[in-house]
């Protein structure tokens, strides 16, 4: 059971203003992948807001790709071995970094709102700093599409019906 989990904030863009909820809403996906998980103990993670050049510096200098993307995780574990905070005795996930302009532009092409495609980074990126990858697609992308989806339609933030939206 999971006891407490600690969610760390930082915006450190300027671009987007971050919506009031969201920080609230981040917290409480972080926590329901921990239920769902069935994550034993207390939890510890970072969760940073950046703009489309800074996650495109970080995206460069740890994953070798030359462009921005809307998410990025760097866990702190592996297979279910985490550092301990000291002070609070809590597991370190990792970190979680969040283009806001990036995902501002995907909610928009997905027709559905900011606080859902930011649900849905978060939800996707603590799946990754509990060990989930989908890089190989197969079995494994479908899976954790499923648990996302999941954790999403606990919190009340289903899908909409479709990804696509019609040409006018």
């Amino acid at each position: 059971m999971t006891d407490k989990v600690r969610v760390i904030i930082s915006n450190r863009q300027k671009e987007v203003k971050v919506p009031t909820g969201v920080r609230m809403l981040v917290r409480r996906c972080c926590h329901a992948v921990l239920l769902e998980e069935g994550f034993d103990g207390s939890a510890e993670v970072s969760v940073s807001f950046v703009d489309n050049g800074q996650i495109h510096e970080l995206n460069k200098q740890y994953r070798d790709t030359d462009s921005e993307t809307d998410v990025l995780s760097f866990p702190l574990g592996e297979d279910g071995v985490y550092d301990i905070n000291h002070d609070t005795g809590a597991k370190m996930l990792g970190d979680i970094i969040i283009s806001l302009p990036k995902a501002v532009a995907q909610a928009e092409e997905y027709g559905h709102s900011l606080q859902r495609e930011i649900a849905f980074l978060t939800v996707h990126s603590m799946l990754h700093l509990l060990g989930y990858d989908h890089e190989d697609g197969g079995l494994e992308a479908v899976r954790m599409r499923e648990k996302e989806e999941t954790v999403l339609t606990k919190l009340g933030l289903k899908r909409n019906d479709s990804y696509y939206i019609d040409g006018e």
